[in-house]
């Protein structure tokens, strides 16, 4: 069964045909190489915007966790 091989999360083959026919009537054939670019340039951006979050984030949390050490910790009156 080539549907328990391919994970679509339920997707027929058959369906998956109708699906890209219905794409080449609506874009034609020289308009998908073009969408298809932009959406991989898309997603490429997307995970690059994810991984310099993610790298600020962890940044900002070892210098949240680091201690304190120009804080006077002893306990004498301001003068």
């Amino acid at each position: 069964m080539v549907s328990t091989i391919i994970p679509l999360g339920g997707v027929a083959p058959s369906e998956l045909i109708v699906v890209v026919a219905i794409a080449l009537l609506l874009f034609g054939g020289k308009k998908i190489p073009e969408l298809m670019k932009g959406l991989g340039t898309g997603i490429k951006e997307f995970k690059q915007a994810t991984r310099e979050t993610n790298t600020t984030n962890a940044i900002a949390n070892e210098n949240a966790q680091e201690p304190k050490s120009n804080v006077d910790s002893t306990n004498e009156p301001i003068k």
